[in-house]
């Protein structure tokens, strides 16, 4: 990658973070210990493709957003809304 696509690069990751706000990454036991404490709330899943061999999940709670990656799915609450999505992409 030349240098001015190197930059252009590095650009759009930090925009993307600024438009995002604070993504928080934790371990797979640590994420549903904070679905319990968000039993209403709402996660993003992804399943495992090609290029992104685990599932994928992201959450929203208390301002931050949550985020993990596991070889196995993670069982979700009863009442707790998830949505598929096609992919789940974090910058940086």
């Amino acid at each position: 990658m030349g240098g001015g696509a190197a930059a252009a690069a590095a650009a759009a990751i930090a925009q993307a973070i600024k438009a995002s706000g604070a993504i928080v990454q934790v371990e797979p036991e640590d994420f549903q210990r904070l679905v319990e404490h968000n039993a209403q709330g709402l996660v993003v899943h992804s399943a495992p493709k090609l290029f992104q061999p685990k599932h994928r999940y992201i959450m929203g709670y208390k301002g931050l957003a949550f985020f993990t990656k596991s070889k196995e799915p993670l069982v979700m609450l009863r009442g707790l809304q998830v949505i598929e999505a096609k992919k789940i992409w974090i910058p940086g």
